[in-house]
């Protein structure tokens, strides 16, 4: 099956079981690399217990070695989120999803369970991939119709779950669920790790707070409201409604400037998570081949390139370059040597606040 063929018939309608999506797949960390890893300060880490009788116990890292629970303790799992931020072959293995737009790609999450561990029946409001890393996990699935909750746990577990298919996952066996698709995984026969892949879903909302906040800070008018013709007023609780006509004024303002509007989305889009920074190099700039930092987020539209939160204005061949290099996560030497000294100087102060590298894995 083709990207495209996946994207028709699959993409946010039905789940798909892929058996050996990626043959011979071994898992890209050990047990004790992730383990180290939800022991690090900036690394988002969550620790779930099944403790019998239906109950339940979630504590969030950082976590010590010595924190976490035997290894043959049945029944607990270890998810470390965006593992993809700080491990470069975890970030290679996320490129193979670029096939969906990068403004929808999230992180990828790393399970470990012991045997029998999950973290109960739930859904979720995003799509997502579900590569089997290593042991086998039993996949239950279902379009549930219900959604209540279990009350008095700390997790999102349904209360009603209803299965309509199930298979065992092998390493390199995954799993596509669309949004909103009940599932519950659980290991099997051992330990094993699950890779998950995750896609952004903006609530409606909340995106729409973002944005107006982002724009209203950019925006510059300073009208102020004015009511010569009011008159005197019994009701002086009562919201005049020349106030209200002025704030639906405001926001229409607002929204009328669509490159303004893109502007602040694609800002919006490429905002670092708040755990997230950048290392200065150690070496001068020098103009040759680049490659994008594994936490940099670079998007664009046509007239502008967002980079890390920011917006740039671009066009011409100096666009072209800068597209080329947010789609292809990299730039060749000669291309670099090519931009114009505008472009060059940019790229260098990119260089310098850590967003990129120079590639020394390119052919000059």
């Amino acid at each position: 099956m083709t990207p495209a063929q996946f994207m028709r018939r699959h993409w946010q309608k039905k789940p798909l079981l892929i058996r050996q999506a990626i043959p011979g797949f071994q898992a890209l960390l050990s047990r004790q690399e992730l383990f180290g890893l939800a022991g690090r300060d900036g690394v988002e880490s969550r620790l779930i217990e099944q403790l019998g009788g239906g109950e339940w116990r979630l504590r969030h890292g950082p976590f010590a070695r010595t924190a976490l629970p035997p290894l043959k303790r049945a029944g607990w799992t270890l998810l470390v989120q965006g593992v993809d931020l700080h491990v470069d072959p975890v970030h290679a293995l996320m490129q193979g999803f670029r096939f969906v737009p990068d403004a929808r790609l999230d992180d990828l999450m790393i399970s470990w369970a012991s045997e029998g561990g999950g973290v109960g029946p739930h859904f979720d409001s995003y799509d997502v991939f579900l590569l089997q890393a290593s042991g086998r996990r039993r996949w239950r699935i279902g379009r549930q119709r219900d959604l209540s909750l279990q009350d008095g746990v700390p997790l999102k577990i349904l209360q009603h779950f209803e299965a309509e298919e199930e298979w065992v996952l092998e390493p390199g066996d995954m799993l596509y669920l669309p949004p909103r698709w009940a599932h519950d995984g659980v290991a099997e026969g051992g330990e094993c790790m699950t890779y998950s892949v995750g896609f952004r879903a903006p609530q409606r909302g909340g995106l729409a707070g973002e944005l107006a906040q982002r724009l209203a800070d950019e925006h510059e008018d300073e009208a102020l409201y004015r009511d010569p013709q009011q008159a005197a007023t019994d009701q002086p609780a009562a919201v005049p409604a020349g106030l209200l006509a002025f704030a639906r004024e405001g926001l229409q303002r607002l929204l009328a400037d669509d490159t303004a509007l893109g502007c602040a989305l694609g800002e919006v889009l490429t905002e670092p998570k708040p755990n997230v920074w950048f290392d200065e190099p150690s070496d001068a700039w020098a103009a040759g081949a680049v490659r994008l930092d594994r936490r940099t987020r670079m998007l664009y539209d046509e007239r502008h390139i967002f980079i890390n939160g920011e917006a740039f204005r671009a066009g011409g061949r100096d666009a072209r370059l800068m597209r080329a290099l947010a789609d292809q996560r990299r730039l060749e030497a000669a291309a670099v040597r090519r931009a114009s000294p505008e472009a060059q100087a940019l790229l260098a102060d990119w260089f310098d606040a850590g967003w990129l590298h120079a590639d020394t894995e390119a052919h000059d």
